[in-house]
């Protein structure tokens, strides 16, 4: 009957399509098929839905921008569509005009609190979830002007103040002309409301203007309704959001789409306090007058219960950012670049996880178990694991009946990536395994070796993981190398967490499908070391070495599965770095077409391990392309810096930078723990200690603290194991290497290297 189905409304569809003159859809399909692996899921309905989404909004962009260039429009619009800029795409066959060349913004909030207003680089304010914005002007009498988005230089800030507010600080100056911006959010009776404070000044009389605008970091966002109430200091947007000044507007202007931007009409125009547009670009002005020399301060507000994703949800209790961020292990470093990313990630992470996951405050507002399994360890290495747990204990609720961990379609690498963060958890915080947990992760291991693929009549792909999408990064359906890694991680940890829980047959089995697994995988491995020549992991048994292979490093990095010096891993490494890499960073070709923070680093996390002291030219590229407030987009345009892929605040990046500076300092190997064999060269020269915890590891909780000398280093820790490591091996640059057995509290001196012993 399906078959039956299938065939009346494909040939339906492609009959309607071929009277109208339009190519066959249904053969194009098929076409496209073709370039991949047959899978039982073509593409998560999920990203098709999202980039349907996507390009509708770039319609709106096509019909709206570039007939009305007169207008002001956020900073990625001004320079996409400058002829003289880098960021210059021409635009004549693309059907829809997307941001990809800066695709840069910083959410603000509260912990724990999901509302995440979002401030471009030129300070344009974004309350409400993919809504509309606001932006402030200055207009002088004699005809000076300054609008933020056109201006090529601006400083912006993003810092804690007080340990309370997370601001972001825009400064837009040219000569005597100064407008600075703040956008935050704090709590306002049990609601989150975004506030922004303006304040401008002029060489000479003029107004600072609050302009409301139908357009966001991705484009435009339609304002149908307007009205400025009587007090002349509230506006309401489409009938139920509202704007609200300190102070009343001097005058007051509005327009749609017909009539223009406000800003034809400022400062003297006829003053109107209603609109209404059925194109949906209404824009809208409040003025308030200057004198000369003297600086005009505003300040507004925009409740965010109201309009923030679905209009109705109330926002939960937040929390303060000094109680969120108590727990978390600090780090004290000479580099400041480095240590104030490290700060600012630890925010990102903290923020993005209000007992949900999120790897963005918008592109990617919503859960992946992928994201979700980085963005988790970074928090639990970092010491925040009780934020970690009440994220877990809803693993088990994501699971379908047939055990599958599911956030997206055909993605076979979630089961693996669940079932090893559990396990990383318990690892770290070691206690009795929760009872819901033990039923998922069964059911979860079951799913992993009922997945695999028997024997088909290609060896290459006996026993692996069916073709499927996996990490999209990675290419068109295949069986990633990927997947198969994530799911022998996924047995091992199953089989540890079932031990836990004595359902010890169970576990036994699992340990030893993993096993089987990891020999299968080797063999097909093998496989293709014997095509291509080399031991370098293609993405894929059939693939050639490409960008892709990228994803194969997970072996080394996060799980280990691979020793530190394996040729596979190295080779790919090597492979990469030749052929990949752009400007110092890992350039992804398929999809993202950009270079990459998080990949960059993970390269960086296998040298690391390798003893290759490339890591650290790696790691500097990667702060040297953060933006200003510390963050990285998902993708990394690499001629004008920005972003142009994904979100613009990618929160897997910050979390492999908190990895990496977590394993400079102190990370496992087997049963052993390195101490400082990342650490910097000119780090032990600056004449201060550096210091690192309290850091989570396999062991338990440590502190770690390196005080550098002119002939020895003294190396100090205190630590809460729950099992004390084998060794900890001390491996500081320069330095002897030490190694010592794992005591709680210790202390010793590490001489250079011309020096002779290691002293307690």
């Amino acid at each position: 009957m399906k078959t039956i189905r299938n065939w009346f409304w494909s040939t339906l569809i492609r009959k309607a399509a071929l009277r109208q003159g339009f190519i066959d859809p249904v053969a194009l399909l098929s076409r496209l098929r073709r370039f991949a692996h047959t899978s039982e899921v073509g593409e998560p309905l999920e990203l098709v839905r999202a980039g349907m989404i996507f390009h509708a909004r770039g319609l709106l962009n096509t019909r709206a921008i570039q007939n009305n260039l007169d207008w002001i429009w956020p900073y990625w619009v001004e320079r996409q569509f400058d002829p003289s800029d880098d960021a210059f795409i021409p635009r004549a066959f693309s059907i829809t005009h997307v941001n990809l060349t800066h695709r840069n913004w910083t959410a603000i909030g509260l912990p724990d609190c999901p509302r995440y207003p979002v401030v471009d680089p030129r300070g344009l304010v974004t309350p409400h979830y993919d809504g509309w914005s606001i932006d402030a002007w200055l207009l002088g009498d004699n005809g000076t002007q300054l609008f933020p988005s056109r201006a090529r230089d601006v400083r912006q800030t993003f810092r804690v103040e007080n340990n309370q507010l997370l601001q972001i600080n825009t400064v837009t100056q040219q000569d005597e002309t100064r407008l600075h911006a703040t956008a935050y959010v704090e709590e306002d009776d049990s609601h989150p409301v975004c506030r922004m404070c303006f304040s401008g000044t002029l060489p000479e009389p003029g107004w600072l203007v609050v302009a409301l605008r139908p357009c966001n970091p991705e484009g435009i966002s339609l304002i149908d309704a307007f009205m400025m109430e009587p007090d002349k200091k509230t506006w309401v947007v489409n009938e139920g959001q509202d704007v609200c000044f300190d102070q009343p507007a001097e005058r007051y202007f509005s327009s749609n789409y017909l009539n223009g931007d406000v800003l034809f009409q400022l400062p003297d125009g006829k003053q109107n306090a209603t609109a209404e547009c059925p194109a949906g670009m209404i824009t809208a002005a409040a003025l308030f007058r200057m004198e000369s020399g003297k600086p005009r301060d505003i300040r507004v507000h925009v409740p965010l219960d109201i309009g923030a994703n679905d209009g109705k949800t109330p926002s939960p209790r937040p929390s303060d950012w000094s109680t969120s961020l108590e727990p978390a292990a600090r780090l004290s470093i000479p580099d400041k670049q480095f240590q104030r990313l490290y700060e600012q990630a630890l925010i990102s992470l903290v923020l993005m996880t209000p007992n949900e996951v999120y790897p963005g405050p918008y592109t990617y507002k919503r859960f992946w178990f992928r994201d979700a399994s980085f963005i988790l360890h970074a928090l639990l290495c970092a010491g925040l694991n009780t934020r970690v747990k009440s994220i877990l204990d809803q693993y088990p609720g994501r699971q379908r009946i047939t055990g599958y961990f599911h956030s997206q379609d055909g993605e076979w690498d979630s089961n693996g990536e669940a079932l090893w963060i559990m396990d990383r958890y318990l690892s770290l915080c070691p206690g009795p395994l929760p009872d819901p947990w033990q039923s998922a992760i069964s059911k979860g291991a079951r799913w992993i070796e009922r997945k695999r693929r028997g024997k088909p009549a290609d060896p290459r792909y006996e026993g692996l993981m069916p073709a499927g999408f996996s990490a999209e990064h990675l290419g068109p359906n295949d069986y990633y190398y990927w997947d198969n890694f994530w799911s022998i991680a996924g047995l091992r940890s199953a089989a540890r967490l079932l031990d836990l829980g004595v359902a010890t047959p169970e576990a036994s089995r699992h340990a030893d499908t993993a096993r089987a697994y990891s020999e299968r995988v080797d063999e097909s491995l093998a496989l293709c070391r014997h095509r291509l020549g080399r031991p370098a992991m293609p993405a894929a048994p059939a693939r050639r070495l490409d960008a892709g292979a990228i994803g194969s490093l997970v072996a080394g990095y996060p799980l280990n599965l691979f020793a530190p010096n394996d040729p596979r891993l190295l080779d790919t490494v090597e492979y990469l770095m030749h052929h990949c890499f752009y400007r110092g960073g890992f350039f992804q070709d398929m999809i993202h077409s950009g270079n990459n923070a998080y990949l960059t680093l993970h390269i960086a996390q296998i040298l690391l391990r390798a003893g290759d002291t490339r890591y650290r030219t790696l790691t500097t590229q990667v702060a040297d392309s953060a933006s200003p407030t510390g963050q990285w987009p998902e993708a990394i345009h690499p001629r004008t810096g920005g972003g142009c892929m994904g979100d613009g605040h990618h929160v897997w990046a910050s979390a492999e930078w908190i990895m990496m500076m977590r394993n400079l300092f102190v990370r496992e190997e087997n049963r052993n723990l390195m101490i400082g064999s990342g650490i910097f060269p000119h780090w032990l020269t600056s004449g201060t200690p550096l210091m690192f915890g309290p850091g989570l590891t396999d062991f338990g909780r440590i502190n770690l603290r390196i005080e550098p000398g002119d002939r020895n280093t003294r190396v100090s820790w205190e630590a809460e194991w729950h099992q004390p490591p084998e060794r900890m091996l001390l491996a500081l640059p320069g330095h002897k290497p030490c190694e010592t057995a794992g005591e709680p509290n210790g202390s010793i001196l590490v001489p250079r290297e011309k020096e002779s012993s290691c002293a307690s």
